[in-house]
């Protein structure tokens, strides 16, 4: 489990001095806090403070949460009636005073377009986005009724900016970055503000259960794609992208405590160096050179 640390300097800035209001505890719905991203933001906004419903779907995660002070909660986008009773358990233990949601709890699934069985499409995008929608279209009546409320979505730069052998993932992210931004213009006036991070490359297991996906999906040696999936595969069961350009949870962190506390939240929140150039990359390159620039680092 990722262990978090206390808030710095850049974090406070990042919130642009925005305090918890000590009178009233603010809470938040975190989703995926077994590992990675959910768990430390989970156990940084704890220590600052806020009251936090954590999600995991295996037993020993949940017990491990509960044993660090959490709420927990089994969930999995791929199961409504999880959804359903999470939704339900969390608002009334809160009185239906929710502050926040924070949807991270993602997977990626490797292959070729053409060699994706329609199952794990499907299951892509059950995880990465239907069950996403489902729980944040349970909470924001409550929301509502507050006049108040933060969305927040752990997206991706490749929900901006495609990339091989990623085409189940690429494609869930586009649709949740489409259907959220809409729902952002669609909630103004509200109260309710809806946020996207775009981590981009960032420590955590993410890599290897994508190799796992990948062989339990993809037939790699019988593809015309199998000298490509045997140099992806070593790259993801090696952690994927080169630690170089990586960053640590604490950098999500730092954009989701903006998020959650400013005055004036933002639609997009890219947090890595390779995030930024990506988005950067679309403004500026023609299409043509973009997408070869972008299939040549595949």
């Amino acid at each position: 489990m990722i262990s978090a640390r206390k808030p710095t300097d850049k974090d406070q800035h990042m919130a642009k001095n925005v305090q918890i209001p000590s009178a009233q505890q603010r809470t938040i719905l975190i989703t995926g806090c077994s590992s990675g991203i959910g768990a430390y933001c989970a156990q940084a906004l704890k220590e600052r403070g806020w009251r936090v419903f954590a999600t995991a779907r295996k037993d020993q995660d949940l017990a491990y949460l509960r044993e660090q002070g959490f709420e927990a909660f089994y969930l999995d986008y791929c199961e409504p009636e999880s959804i359903a009773a999470v939704a339900e358990s969390v608002l009334n233990l809160c009185n239906h005073q929710l502050d926040a949601l924070f949807n991270n709890g993602a997977y990626a699934q490797p292959g070729a377009v053409e060699d994706l069985p329609m199952e794990a499409l499907r299951l892509q995008f059950e995880a990465n986005f239907f069950g996403w929608q489902d729980l944040t279209q349970r909470l924001i009546p409550a929301m509502r009724a507050r006049k108040q409320g933060r969305l927040v979505h752990c997206s991706s730069i490749l929900g901006l900016v495609p990339m091989k052998w990623r085409g189940a993932y690429v494609s869930s992210k586009f649709a949740l970055e489409g259907l959220m931004l809409v729902q952002r213009m669609e909630l103004e006036g509200s109260g309710i503000s809806v946020s996207m991070i775009e981590p981009g490359p960032i420590t955590s297991k993410f890599a290897a259960n994508a190799a796992a996906y990948a062989q339990r999906y993809i037939d790699m040696d019988n593809s015309v794609h199998a000298e490509d999936y045997r140099r992806q595969f070593a790259k993801l069961q090696s952690g994927g992208t080169k630690s170089s350009v990586k960053l640590g949870p604490d950098a999500v962190y730092e954009v989701l405590l903006h998020a959650l506390e400013s005055d004036r939240p933002r639609p997009h929140y890219p947090v890595t160096r390779p995030a930024k150039l990506g988005i950067l990359a679309k403004r500026l390159l023609p299409a043509r050179w973009l997408y070869k620039m972008l299939a040549d680092q595949s």
